[in-house]
């Protein structure tokens, strides 16, 4: 399992950069900046390369709506340019709550457009000239689809690094599931129970196994999880109130009744009398009720917090679930604390 973490709300960026490059010298592999409607993750993560020699970029996620699949693509090989080939375009469909609300942008047929985006970002790496007439995006525009017939295919101007950048689909969904396990490098689902994994993937992740082309490496899973290798007590409960917190976020409001992807994922974790309470409890305002009706158990499952051999069993239980990479959050108090629980948790993995 590759051990990664994700650069998270850093108030001071250059801090947070130089903390990197310490990771990095106790064996992070890779970093990820997410992107929901705060800075631009790439602008971040071009810096963090200038910093570093060999951990990997992944941008995590990119909404798939915000920008055009050839603008995604040239972004993709840009941050691969300056990196030496350390990109990972981490893409996402989001919600119509970011996409929507923040970008003004119709939230449609994110299956569909994202089939297409893989499509005509591998023609641009390879640098063929780009030619795609799906149902959503028609490269280049006819006259048909209301272009003036005068735009040519063209080819990227440069040669990428890498012809094959890694993308990632982050999913929750089952549909979004097959497709990853069809067309993508990695898959990253969300609030990842190893334990019942099977039960919410498995069927999603066989059906687009099935259809893969042998070409494409075998799909990596990723997940993400807050870490703390400690036994003070206190210490144990603030930070697994902060997973229960985020938890009751997504479970509860991310969505209206019945569009709620996590809280679907959640029942299909096999707590469904407990997603419908959360749901209703923060929607009606109560947060913190949804947050203590969160079960202890999924708050251990999908996190590393507690002891260092309670760290070390969550450890086996997601390499036993398939997880290629972890990316981890630490929330210990200090740097110097943080560094020791990734140094912990890097010896823990092996490797």
């Amino acid at each position: 399992m590759k051990l990664g973490m994700q650069v998270y709300r850093a108030e001071n960026f250059r801090e947070t950069v130089a903390a990197i490059v310490d990771y990095e010298r106790v064996g992070v592999e890779r970093v990820a900046v997410p992107e929901a409607y705060t800075f631009d993750s790439v602008t971040q993560l071009a810096y963090i390369a200038s910093r570093t020699e060999r951990i990997e970029l992944q941008t995590g996620i990119l909404p798939l709506y915000t920008r055009t699949p050839t603008n995604l693509a040239m972004t993709a090989a840009g941050l691969d340019y300056v990196s030496d080939g350390r990109a990972v375009l981490g893409l996402g469909a989001s919600g119509p709550q970011v996409i929507e609300g923040f970008h003004g942008v119709k939230y449609d047929f994110p299956i569909g457009r994202t089939r297409e985006h893989v499509d005509i970002c591998r023609q641009v790496w390879r640098r063929e000239k780009v030619e795609h007439h799906g149902t959503h995006y028609d490269l280049p525009l006819t006259p048909e689809r209301g272009g003036s017939g005068l735009g040519k295919p063209l080819k990227l101007m440069h040669h990428p690094v890498r012809d094959r950048i890694p993308m990632l689909l982050a999913a929750t969904g089952p549909k979004n599931t097959a497709l990853a396990a069809e067309l993508f490098e990695e898959f990253q689902p969300f609030l990842f129970h190893p334990e019942h994994a099977r039960a919410a993937f498995g069927d999603a992740l066989r059906e687009g196994t099935a259809k893969r082309d042998p070409a494409l490496p075998p799909l990596t899973i990723v997940v993400t999880a807050s870490l703390l290798v400690t036994d003070d007590r206190q210490q144990i409960e603030r930070a697994r109130q902060a997973v229960r917190d985020h938890a009751a976020l997504y479970i509860g409001g991310m969505g209206a009744r019945g569009k709620n992807f996590y809280n679907a994922l959640a029942v299909r974790y096999g707590y469904e009398r407990e997603a419908a309470l959360i749901q209703d409890l923060y929607l009606g305002g109560r947060k913190e009720a949804a947050a203590a009706a969160v079960p202890d158990d999924l708050v251990d499952a999908i996190s590393m917090i507690g002891t260092k051999s309670a760290v070390a069993e969550r450890v086996a239980a997601f390499e036993a679930a398939g997880v290629g990479c972890a990316l981890v959050e630490p929330v210990a108090p200090t740097h110097p604390e943080r560094l020791e629980d990734m140094q912990t948790l890097r010896a823990l993995i092996g490797g």
